[in-house]
């Protein structure tokens, strides 16, 4: 028998034994091994009470070895278990386990809690079932942490869609009324954090006008299962008036009994408000127009005109607020998701080249990038129509665009669609961001396919407007218009004012995303431009993206690169990422790309590490951080070492208002080939010196007009 002073954590379940007498140790041993289980034997109680941790499958101890020995530190190891462990001991012992025999058996139990008694002498099948007993019940409880552990990861993430969504959770326990809320919930009804809020506390803050109603539409929900849906106004503690819109769904017992309310809750007073405000504004115009039509009428009963245009305002200021609030929500899902999808792509193309030699895994990681590089794809889509996407802006000649298109248009299209262009050469060019307008209009052609089944006429053309004044979302000004008409179905009133909406969509279930149209909306908005729709049931549907005309001549595109970029020599680089996951991925792919790393989790650690006299051929940190902006991380390292080459990392298309900033941008999810590119322009630039900026909004900017992606679309020709 050896004794140990400490016992390594390995992560495998092991037996721990303390037998000092006699040869009951080496037997367990023994007959533990014969089982398939490592065991450690130790000489002392207090190294034996020491050594228990989770890694202990169970433990084995003789009874006359702790009869009158001191218990506590074990009593208390136990006592402190958490809530999935409950150790097994084995006791081995002379008279049994009953009170009866053994009235010191008692107190074991009480100490040790899980405890088998095993009278000697034993056969050795005997102790190896029990053994097998308690590994088996060891098992167990680890796949109860597991499932506890997978449980916790789900709600991280439940909260963290919660929060994106200014979305407060709630639950009601129908038969006792308990309320469970969260602290954004709180915050909706006007109660603080630390509050205890309880079901008559929220009944009783809703306005006494809907109180009767919100009671009515609970009792539908629980007698008839439908799920709760309600608008209503919550009086604050403070006095004040808000509005707060509820969903939530009822869950029942497996008896089928309701048991209880589980829902959302967000405040629409903003919302409300501006209804409110519109709703006056209507009023004055009606009045306007009521005035104006007895004019009319006594003159020479004419101007309904006024009338419509009115009718068109209402419809264009209820659209722009419904798209206004879905596009925030959206582009704040899609940008937490383009940091997911980083950290799963980049993990991905590092396995690929550790399992390049092997054409199942192989398969498997393909498989996998193409699933990631869909959803990044859709996320791109995503933030197109919340105007978040991020733009390479430069003057384009539109004619070579659409002539140098045209190949791929007519294989998307199909041998059955005629495809004819009209593209004046005398146009002058529009500021757009190239690649992003290539992935409009081949949607807009499989769009007009998918409306033609039996075959039919695209016609593409090109023209120049001038507008005069502001026009709907135009700006006064010069324009080129794209326009991309067919000869297809066509669609009716009604659909035609659906069509922008995301995730609208009159293709079968999964033929289309619903996102098509409405990402191209939100890229020629994003453009300074806008989206123009005319259809008819029958006559087909022309689609016009109007686009601002420059003087600026287009720049020659510098050849493309196809390989990975590798820097001139290994650098020493500190990456800043307040997320660990997304730390760890860029990391390994700077690492694998021969670079030493030194990592950061926040801007006050890098400034220490800049601080501390290291030099660093590079820094490469994360915008969003608490605390500190990657922003001002940028302004205090420059005001240390001006000619450091900084690259700023970010999901976000524009940085928020007062950022004025002229760094390298590495747009989220970055890949590997990416990466490199970008810490290789940064080097090289090395030698220039670096512009003064401020981040709250003075200093000088440049419009960055270059680096424009290496591919197109990355998987999102996916329409």
């Amino acid at each position: 028998m050896v004794g140990i002073a400490a016992i390594p954590n390995s992560g495998k379940p092991k037996a721990l034994i303390y037998s000092p007498g006699g040869r009951d140790a080496w037997v367990a041993t023994s007959l533990i091994d014969e089982a398939g289980l490592a065991s450690i034997a130790t000489a002392d109680l207090s190294i034996f009470a020491s050594s228990l941790s989770d890694d202990i499958a169970f433990g084995v101890l003789t009874e006359e070895a702790v009869r009158s020995r001191d218990l506590r530190p074990i009593a208390a190891w136990v006592s402190a278990q958490p809530s999935w462990s409950d150790l097994p001991f084995i006791v081995l012992t002379t008279r049994g386990g009953g009170p009866e025999r053994n009235p010191a058996a008692a107190r074991l139990s009480e100490v040790l809690g899980n405890v088998t008694f095993l009278e000697r002498p034993f056969h050795a099948t005997s102790f190896i079932s029990i053994v097998r007993t308690a590994l088996k019940g060891r098992l167990r409880q680890y796949e109860a942490r597991a499932q506890l552990e997978a449980l916790s990861d789900a709600e991280r993430r439940l909260q963290t869609a919660l929060a994106a969504g200014h979305l407060g959770a709630w639950e009601l326990e129908l038969s006792s009324r308990a309320l469970a809320v969260s602290v954004t919930c709180k915050a909706i009804f006007g109660r603080g954090p630390n509050d205890e809020v309880t079901y008559d506390d929220l009944l009783a803050s809703i306005h006494p006008d809907d109180r009767d109603l919100v009671q009515a539409r609970l009792r539908e929900t629980i007698d008839t299962g439908r799920d709760y849906s309600i608008d209503h106004r919550t009086i604050w503690p403070d006095g004040s008036e808000h509005w707060t819109e509820v969903h939530a769904q009822l869950h029942a017992d497996r008896y089928g009994s309701a048991r209880k309310l589980v829902g959302v809750c967000s405040d629409t007073t903003a919302r409300k408000l501006a209804e409110e405000k519109l709703k006056r504004l209507n009023e004055n115009l009606e009045e306007r127009v009521r005035e104006r039509t007895r004019d009319v009428e006594a003159a020479h009963r004419t101007l309904l005109e006024e009338v419509a245009q009115r009718e068109r305002a209402e419809e264009q200021l209820r659209q722009s607020q419904k798209m206004e609030a879905i596009g925030q929500l959206t582009g704040g899902v899609a940008h937490d998701f383009n940091n997911l999808l980083m950290v799963v792509l980049g993990n991905l193309e590092l396995l690929g080249k550790h399992v390049a030699g092997d054409a199942k895994a192989t398969r498997l990681v393909d498989g996998a990038l193409q699933g990631a590089r869909r959803g990044a794809a859709l996320t791109q889509r995503l933030l197109a129509f919340a105007r978040q996407q991020d733009l390479q802006v430069r003057p384009v000649d539109l004619a070579e665009l659409v002539s140098g298109m045209s190949d791929l248009l007519r294989r998307s299209v199909g041998s059955s669609v005629s495809i004819e262009t009209i593209l004046p050469a005398t146009l002058p060019p529009a500021l757009v961001d190239a690649n992003q307008l290539e992935l409009a209009l081949l949607n807009l052609a499989v769009n007009a396919r998918d409306a033609m089944p039996e075959g039919g006429r695209l016609s593409i053309s090109l023209r120049e407007e001038e507008v005069v004044g502001n026009v709907g979302d135009l700006s006064e000004g010069a324009y080129l218009v794209l326009a991309v008409a067919d000869s297809g179905t066509g669609m009716d009133a009604e659909t035609l004012k659906k069509a922008v909406d995301p995730f609208f969509s009159t293709k079968e279930v999964g033929k289309g995303t619903g996102l098509g149209l409405s990402m191209i909306h939100g890229l020629a908005v994003q453009l300074n431009g806008a989206l123009l729709l005319t259809s008819e049931l029958g006559v087909g549907t022309t689609a016009e993206l109007w686009l601002p005309a420059t003087k600026r001549r287009p720049e020659r595109p510098a050849e493309a690169e196809f390989s990975v970029p590798q820097a001139a020599s290994r650098l020493k680089i500190l990456l800043v990422d307040d997320d660990a996951l997304i730390a760890m991925s860029s990391v390994d792919m700077l690492e694998d790309l021969g670079h030493e790393v030194f990592e950061a989790n926040s801007g006050s650690e890098a400034l220490e590490l800049i601080r501390s006299g290291q030099h660093f051929d590079l820094v490469i940190t994360d915008y969003s951080m608490p605390g500190m902006t990657g922003a001002q991380l940028a302004e205090a390292a420059r005001d240390i070492d001006p000619a450091l080459p900084i690259v700023l990392a970010t999901g976000y298309a524009d940085l928020p208002a007062g950022t004025d900033i002229d760094l390298p941008r590495l747009a989220k999810p970055y890949n590997q080939a990416q990466l490199a590119k970008e810490i290789r322009k940064a080097v090289a630039s090395k030698a220039d010196p670096p512009p003064r900026f401020d981040s709250r909004g003075s200093g000088p900017r440049r419009l960055k007009a270059d680096d424009a992606s290496d591919e197109i679309g990355d998987g999102a020709y996916v329409v």
